[in-house]
């Protein structure tokens, strides 16, 4: 790594130090290493200044110098893993990842980086030039296609459960015509059966709305793989659900119940 990588991918120091222009070969070996790696190999100890030895190099016993903040390196669906930084001046590779930060869109300045690369070198290979945001992209489509899909799915389902709602309240309010009929002609009133059929229809939304949390609540262990930053269990998430679903079941419930009120009762009352 060169000094200004984690200024480029915005990690933050947690605590040391960051690589200079000074750790090169002539001084002492220094490595950076993740809070995931201190937090394993040290526990509450203070990591800097011990002495380690990397995969790189196994012969080389590097000081730590830095404590930086966890990222999630293979992508976004993974637990933060033990990672450690090596200077690129005490190390090299024979090739290397460049990352380079734009004041304005990155896309647009992929041009001028290769220019400016053939500038520097016209016989250095160039591969692979790409946003981080493509990137980002690129790393989580499998879950985004299982998101769409799963979302896609309930969609359909929400559809058909608001249907099938508003199909058996409408029959019922066409079963008990003649009821609602008796009712108004001894007095009645148009809230009064408004009121009577959100009642019924919600009775029986509300606990199937119930048994869908629990068997949501029951297989959130199948949905970890496709969430970032929010836990499977998030309380928010299932209140705006079921209020979600609650407002959908009485708009299904006031339309029948709507029509009800508008019963004349002299012609329910002769209904057979």
């Amino acid at each position: 790594m060169t000094p200004e990588y984690f200024k480029a991918m915005d990690i933050g120091l947690q605590k040391g130090r960051l690589f200079t222009d000074r750790d090169d070969a002539r001084t002492t070996p220094v490595i950076i290493v993740s809070e995931t790696f201190a937090r394993r190999m040290f526990a509450t100890d203070d990591p800097l200044g011990k002495r380690i030895r990397s995969w790189r190099d196994e012969n080389v016993l590097r000081e730590i110098v830095g404590v930086v903040r966890d990222v999630k390196y293979e992508g976004l669906g993974d637990d933060p893993s033990s990672l450690v930084y090596i200077p690129h001046r005490q190390n090299s590779w024979g090739s290397m990842t460049m990352v380079v930060r734009t004041a304005g869109d990155p896309a647009a300045a992929i041009n001028a980086l290769r220019q400016a690369f053939r500038v520097v070198d016209r016989d250095t290979p160039i591969s692979n030039l790409q946003t981080l945001q493509k990137v980002l992209v690129d790393s989580t489509a499998r879950q985004r296609f299982g998101a769409w899909l799963l979302g896609t799915f309930a969609a359909l389902a929400l559809g058909l459960a608001g249907v099938g709602i508003y199909g058996v309240m409408s029959y019922s309010v066409a079963q008990r015509a003649r009821e609602i009929g008796v009712r108004m002609a001894l007095g009645a009133g148009k809230n009064d059966v408004l009121k009577m059929v959100l009642r019924r229809g919600l009775a029986l939304t509300l606990p199937g709305i119930a048994l869908g949390l629990l068997g949501a609540f029951a297989v959130t262990r199948l949905m970890k793989s496709l969430l970032f930053n929010v836990s499977a269990t998030d309380p928010v998430t299932f209140i705006r659900i079921a209020s979600a679903l609650a407002m959908i079941a009485l708009l299904a419930c006031w339309i029948p119940a709507r029509r009800a009120t508008k019963v004349d009762p002299m012609v329910a009352l002769r209904c057979e």
